[in-house]
């Protein structure tokens, strides 16, 4: 099946996870960053939790390993309000002597500032996330060492020297996320900047029971999901938490959402009407470039008849029967099958950082 061209997408969605589920008390809590790696780490640059100050965590950025020594580190950050760059090194049998004893055989270096309300980095989160709720890129200037500059985390567009702000508008162009490391008059300085395309878009059409599954599955990814279902009883807000719902007729589509900002679609209206209509307004816009059908193979032949001529602009993008084989027989697992067909199909088309920030495209990407 060739390959379509589709918007932008970030499948690590630990920003969105951390604004989402992180206490609004504006109580003291650090921001720790994954700023570089080598070798195999459990994560990769641009990777985020938060460590509150009575120690409760908000994301992952090991496996469990290092967690505890981070928290050390950021109860220092702390106290002095003064953030600070810390490596781990797991390479090699001296670690399971002398380090975390994790075995991981990768090393991390970690920025951790302070990000109460107000400060630099909470501020540089909020406008993250709100370009990403808009369906806009943006990035994130991510400083782990300067003489002339305080470590931490800043938007792309803040007020930065030349050579940063050229990388954040760089990062943009090019869609892809780079590390600056230079030396001048023996000072070295050492940034990650971050191009951040919009976290996933998934459009439900169809809001029945096991739509339910689907939906939490998606949000739990940290994705953006709207559902649009006709009928009142389905197109019910409580019956979808975290995500948007819309009450319309499924001819009605193309003005109830904006399916060009819409990563994939699945058409599970159990409705041959409303599945023939959606798929209508489908092929009319060409975006995006997954759609999924839910029913069997014989279900899909008799759809895309009652589509008429507008489905062979359907039949590259159309996984029907939608999701990948993996034996599911209950909601849950079918809806497990369906989330991580579309995930696995985001990861090999995207383009932004998740595939990008390993990949060192200013200086060296070196702990």
């Amino acid at each position: 099946m060739p390959r379509q061209e589709q918007l932008d997408v970030r499948l690590d969605t630990s920003l969105e996870s951390l604004l989402e589920h992180a206490p609004r008390d504006g109580g003291a809590r650090v921001l720790a960053t994954v700023v570089a790696t080598a070798g195999s780490t459990y994560r990769k640059p641009g990777a985020r939790m938060l460590i509150m100050g009575d120690g409760s965590c908000y994301g992952l950025l090991s496996g469990g390993c290092l967690e505890a020594d981070l928290g050390i580190h950021a109860r220092a950050v702390l106290d002095s309000g003064v953030p600070r760059a810390i490596e781990y090194d797991m390479r090699g049998p001296d670690d399971i002597l002398f380090g975390s004893g994790a075995g991981c055989e990768g090393a991390m270096r970690v920025l951790l500032e302070p990000a109460g309300d107000g400060s630099p980095a909470a501020t540089a989160l909020a406008a993250a996330g709100r370009a990403g709720n808009a369906g806009r890129a943006t990035s994130l200037v991510a400083v782990h060492e300067s003489s002339d500059l305080a470590l931490g985390t800043y938007a792309g567009n803040a007020t930065l020297p030349p050579y940063l702000t050229l990388a954040a508008e760089r990062a943009l162009h090019e869609r892809a996320s780079h590390i600056v490391d230079f030396e001048a008059g023996g000072r070295r300085n050492r940034a990650f900047v971050q191009f951040l395309a919009p976290s996933p878009s998934l459009l439900i059409c169809g809001g029945g029971p096991d739509a339910q599954p689907v939906v939490r599955a998606a949000v739990a990814l940290g994705w953006q999901v709207c559902v649009v279902d006709h009928r009142p009883a389905y197109a019910a807000q409580e019956r979808f938490p975290g995500a948007i719902v819309r009450r319309a007729d499924a001819r009605d589509l193309r003005a109830a959402v904006p399916i060009e900002r819409c990563h994939a679609v699945v058409v599970m209206s159990h409705h041959l009407p409303s599945d023939v209509a959606y798929l209508r307004a489908l092929a009319e816009t060409g975006t995006p470039g997954y759609v999924g059908l839910l029913g069997p193979a014989a279900r899909r032949q008799r759809v895309l008849q009652e589509v008429g001529a507008g489905a062979e602009g359907l039949r590259a993008r159309l996984r029907g029967p939608v999701g990948l084989d993996i034996g599911a027989v209950t909601p849950e697992g079918i809806a497990l099958a369906i989330v991580s067909q579309i995930h696995a199909w985001l990861a090999a088309h995207s383009d932004g950082a998740l595939l990008q920030a390993e990949k060192p495209q200013i200086g060296r990407l070196a702990i």
